[in-house]
C-alpha cells in the first residue's frame, strides 16, 4: 500500500530543496564560479535528484510494481505502469547520471554544464512532481 504521508513528505522535501536552489541560483556564470555558490548549487541539485529517486522508490514499492534491481529499473517500472511519461523516464535517467557525476566526480565536473542545468532544467523537477501526483490521484 502506498504510504501517502511519506510520499507527500518527500515531495515537500523536494520543494524545499528547489526553493533553496531558486534562492541561491546565480544570475551569471561568473557568479556561479564563486566556490561557495558552486558548491551550494551542486549539493542542492544532488539532494533534489536523490529526493526524486526516493519518491520513485516509494511509489514503486507502495504500488507493488516489482522489485527493482537498480535505480533505472524504478523509472522503467513507473513508465510501464503509466505513472510517468517515456520522456520523463529518460529525463530521470539523465538526472541520475548527472547526480552520479556530482557525487562521485567521475572526471572533472563541467561548471558550464551545471550552470546551464540550473538555468534551464529545474522545471524538470516540477514536471516530475506533477506527473507523479496526477498518477497517484488516478490510483484512487
Amino acid at each position: 500500500m502506498l504510504d501517502k504521508e511519506r510520499l507527500l513528505a518527500k515531495i515537500d522535501e523536494l520543494e524545499g530543496y528547489l526553493g533553496e536552489l531558486e534562492q541561491v541560483k546565480p544570475t551569471s556564470f561568473e557568479e556561479y564560479r564563486k566556490v561557495e555558490k558552486k558548491r551550494s548549487c551542486e549539493r542542492l541539485l544532488q539532494l533534489s535528484i536523490e529526493c526524486m529517486i526516493d519518491i520513485c522508490a516509494l511509489v514503486v514499492t507502495g504500488l507493488r510494481l516489482g522489485l527493482p534491481s537498480e535505480e533505472d529499473d524504478l523509472f522503467e517500472r513507473l513508465e510501464q505502469a503509466g505513472m510517468i511519461s517515456p520522456l520523463m523516464k529518460e529525463t530521470l535517467r539523465k538526472m541520475k547520471a548527472f547526480r552520479n557525476i556530482l557525487v562521485h566526480e567521475y572526471g572533472r565536473i563541467d561548471d558550464q554544464l551545471v550552470y546551464e542545468a540550473l538555468q534551464s532544467k529545474l522545471n524538470d523537477f516540477v514536471t516530475f512532481k506533477g506527473e507523479v501526483l496526477e498518477a497517484i490521484r488516478n490510483q484512487n
